[in-house]
């Protein structure tokens, strides 16, 4: 089985969970979101929201695809990007961090471990670009459920801890220091190795030549 992480881009947009493609729930303010709903430009609104992010910010999600079929997808964007993060009980999210809003692996593909593998990737991007934490706001109750909410306990489980606590709503936090898997610290290690032992070639060859 192949498994690969995407860019979510204008062009992909297609490839998340058809109830998840139109939802604007972080996307729009709430009164918005209605008036979205009501004449039914939800999915307009959701691809707007992203081109404005894409093109102010930079990369906004991840789609995980297992043999070539979309399985799950995460979205994360600034603070600021985000109208409903104001609304929660537990906001606001530090000035430091990039919050991550929507996280959702297919039914058919959950506990395979793709969910580990979209928050590797987005800790891996935003360590890249200099961010120092990801923040999300957990969903603590089962009763919740059917929230676009991610799960408190998920969270937990790949590693954020909470900095906020709340009956429903906790806020919790990855510090990207910790955010890399071992085997993506060997490879930077392996990266850094080899660019050394190519630079010493070169420069031997170098010498050798001026004999």
């Amino acid at each position: 089985m192949s498994r690969r992480v995407d860019s979510v881009t204008l062009d992909n947009l297609d490839h998340l969970p058809r109830h998840c493609r139109g939802c604007v729930f972080w996307e729009l303010a709430p009164h918005i979101k209605e008036q979205a709903e009501e004449f039914g430009q939800t999915e307009l609104e959701k691809e707007a929201w992203v081109s404005s992010v894409l093109l102010e910010w930079g990369s906004c999600g991840r789609i995980v695809y297992s043999d070539n079929v979309p399985a799950g997808f995460v979205l994360y964007a600034p603070p600021n990007a985000v109208p409903r993060a104001a609304a929660f009980p537990t906001a606001p999210v530090s000035p430091d961090a990039v919050m991550l809003t929507s996280l959702k692996v297919l039914p058919e593909f959950e506990g395979t471990g793709l969910g580990r593998m979209l928050i590797q990737a987005v800790a891996k991007d935003l360590t890249r670009r200099g961010v120092k934490a990801i923040e999300a706001f957990g969903r603590a109750q089962e009763k919740d459920k059917d929230s676009c909410v991610v799960p408190a306990d998920f969270l937990v489980s790949v590693g954020f801890k909470t900095v906020r606590q709340h009956p429903r709503w906790p806020r919790l936090r990855l510090e990207l220091r910790t955010g890399l898997t071992w085997k993506e610290d060997v490879e930077a290690a392996l990266e850094r190795l080899l660019g050394e032992v190519s630079i010493t070639s070169t420069a031997t060859i170098s010498e050798s030549s001026l004999r």
